[in-house]
């Protein structure tokens, strides 16, 4: 009998699973994995191999992906940063891509095809995503598929923001986009994953599993004693305090990052849709 595991984390199907997942799962085929790359800006992770199917999450470029399975322009396998599990297409995701050096610091920032913002460019990578890094060309870090990017928009892998808050408020006014990761839109636990992220702090995709982190902050109807940087949560929302009383999220009441006070969001999110407030967690 197959174990009940999270769809969302688990590389288990009827059909194919991982190899490792043999003795908890029942599948016809088990499989090891193949270590990809995304290289395009943005790869939309599916949950099912059609391009209308639900949007769960989106990879940045840079990021490693554990392959199962390629087939008809989709490709099956698992996010290493987070372990989320959907099909990627195909032809965003390379074999033998260099692992990123260095990561976009900048909300959004243009490829371009030499070291000149007077070229037309190649394409745009969002906040987060990883790029190898090969050389110098003036004000340019030349990449290693031979791109150039304004070298003050990306930062070394080891050197993390101080203050995770202060990424999350350069995507305020960013659309609200259900399943997304970048600059052209997000939802609220991709605003929250990404600005951890930024800091150096590891955490999961989704609202639920990131009510798990850090450590739980009391409160009761009053809100008072909160902090910047606190979580807060609802069943499937989460929010970033700015500062005691103001909280920073990714909503679709405004369909954008929208900064508001908190017991305004906690009486109209719980009057309208999520219910009232489940936690409020401390990351660091």
């Amino acid at each position: 009998m197959s174990t009940i595991l999270d769809r969302r984390l688990t590389p288990a199907r009827p059909d194919l699973a991982a190899r490792h997942l043999i003795g908890q799962v029942e599948a016809r085929a088990f499989a090891d994995p193949v270590a990809m790359r995304v290289v395009a800006p943005s790869a939309p992770l599916r949950r099912e191999p059609r391009p209308d199917a639900a949007l769960d999450t989106e990879a940045l470029a840079g990021e490693s992906v554990q392959i199962y399975e390629q087939h008809e322009g989709w490709a099956w396998g698992q996010l290493t940063s987070d372990g989320y599990v959907g099909y990627l297409p195909d032809d965003a995701l390379r074999l033998d891509a260099p692992a990123p050096t260095h990561r976009v610091s900048a909300l959004r920032s243009f490829v371009y095809p030499g070291a000149s913002i007077k070229l037309p460019p190649l394409a745009a990578l969002s906040l987060g995503a990883g790029v190898a890094v090969a050389g110098e060309a003036g004000d340019f870090l030349v990449l290693a598929d031979g791109g150039h990017v304004f070298a003050p928009h990306l930062k070394p892998l080891d050197k993390v923001e101080a203050d995770f808050v202060a990424v999350a408020e350069r995507f305020e006014h960013v659309p609200y986009l259900w399943g997304g990761k970048t600059s052209l839109g997000l939802d609220c636990s991709g605003l929250t994953q990404l600005a951890l992220a930024a800091a150096g702090i590891a955490s999961p995709r989704d609202s639920d599993m990131l009510e798990a982190i850090g450590a739980p902050v009391g409160f009761d109807d009053s809100l008072a004693g909160l902090k910047r940087g606190d979580l807060v949560f609802w069943k499937g929302h989460v929010g970033i305090m700015t500062d005691a009383e103001t909280l920073l999220h990714a909503t679709a009441y405004t369909m954008s990052v929208f900064r508001e006070p908190l017991r305004a969001a906690r009486d109209r999110i719980q009057a309208k849709s999520f219910g009232a407030i489940t936690s409020i967690r401390r990351p660091v």
